[in-house]
């Protein structure tokens, strides 16, 4: 094992489930400690566990509040002494046509997927271009996860894919203000991937989904999260701006 994030602190928002559990994972086995953010305690506890308790901090926080989204980058800080690796995971998906859609989804999916986002980087930004002048590494990384729904605008998908191309236009324009500065800021944008995001939708939306995907294999959350790991591993002149993941059988 590498260990290539020895001496390195890394924040995984959304870390109870999927995506974020297993982007965790495989920062902790690089070495990394990993503060790991979410509402679901017992959840985080039990990843924790699995993880090391020498190795993980349990954080427990909506980040779509900004007083929780600060409180989490503060904690990390200042129990865990510094902070190199912010991972923005924690998203939902509500689907379904834009007429007569329920608002409250709507603001669900603004106030986390991109609010809370927001939200967390602004905290995180002066821990992170602190920690790209230090070592073991003189870079830090701020990697969002988007979807491939922050490429293309599709029917039934108009408010989520708002919130995704926002956070890939973000995370661009930050790209272009912190880069030369050691912060890398990367978008992974994964195609359709078996986590329990889906299972929020209305019945009527599932069974649509399913029809779309139903002959898919998909991809499971290990794979992206071996994306991110790719990403933060790079040398420090190296940056990875973008990763598009799709399953091999998914068209668009």
């Amino acid at each position: 094992m590498s260990q290539i994030l020895a001496g390195t602190v890394a924040l995984v928002t959304g870390a109870s489930s999927g995506i974020g559990e297993a982007t965790a994972e495989a920062l902790a086995d690089e070495g990394a400690k990993v503060a790991l953010v979410a509402r679901r305690r017992d959840r985080l506890e039990a990843l924790a566990a699995r993880i090391g308790a020498d190795r993980a901090l349990v954080i427990e926080a909506d980040v779509s509040e900004p007083a929780e989204a600060a409180r989490a980058v503060d904690a990390t800080v200042g129990l865990l002494g510094r902070l190199d690796i912010l991972i923005n995971n924690a998203g939902v998906m509500l689907l379904g046509p834009i007429v007569g859609a329920p608002i409250e989804e709507w603001q669900r999916m603004v106030n986390l997927n991109l609010l809370g986002l927001l939200y967390c980087t602004h905290a995180a930004l002066p821990h992170l271009l602190a920690a790209a002048e230090k070592e073991p590494r003189q870079v830090a990384d701020v990697v969002n996860i988007s979807s491939t729904a922050g490429r293309v605008a599709r029917f039934n998908s108009g408010v989520y894919n708002a919130t995704k191309f926002g956070v890939v236009a973000f995370t661009e324009s930050l790209r272009q203000e912190v880069t030369t500065r050691h912060v890398r800021a990367s978008v992974v944008e994964p195609g359709a991937t078996a986590t329990e995001l889906a299972f929020h939708n209305r019945p009527e939306i599932l069974e649509g989904m399913a029809a779309t995907f139903g002959g898919v294999e998909l991809m499971r959350a290990e794979d992206i999260a071996h994306s991110v790991r790719y990403i933060v591993t790079q040398p420090r002149h190296v940056a990875v701006n973008e990763i598009l993941i799709r399953p091999t059988e998914q068209e668009r």
